[in-house]
């Protein structure tokens, strides 16, 4: 029997055979969500099917934190991003938290990282998206 090193923050982060994030599409309108839902918030149907999300997209738009709960990390860069036409909201990674380096337009790749590991050394991991 085989012990997990590595566990997704979320649900809806795949991290085999490529991370990737798997969305519900509402079979009825096409409207797409991250998470359980019990009914489209579009249309009120009830069935659902996942669906892969690209893993590169365009920064559609961004906010530079620099005051957060304690304990959290400032600053960084809370972003929504353009995946192929799903909407997907994460933090900017592996690049300076500055205008200088995150624009609107800039090309971005899903990323992962690892947010925690607990005493048996499984290391929880999280996505964000970095300059691609």
């Amino acid at each position: 029997m085989s012990t997990a090193t590595q566990i997704p923050f979320v649900e809806y982060l795949v991290l085999e055979p490529e991370p990737h994030l798997v969305a519900q599409e509402c079979t009825s309108c096409g409207a797409r969500y991250f998470d359980r839902r019990n009914a489209c918030a579009g249309c009120f149907a009830t069935d659902f099917t996942p669906v892969e999300i690209a893993t590169e997209g365009t920064l559609r738009a961004f906010s530079i934190v620099t005051f957060a709960a304690p304990g959290v990390a400032v600053p960084f860069v809370a972003a929504v991003i353009d995946c192929g036409g799903t909407s997907v909201r994460a933090n900017i990674i592996n690049c300076p938290p500055d205008p200088e380096h995150v624009s609107l337009g800039m090309k971005v790749r899903l990323a992962t990282t690892v947010v925690g590991t607990d005493a048996a050394g499984v290391e929880a991991v999280n996505y964000g998206f970095e300059p691609a």
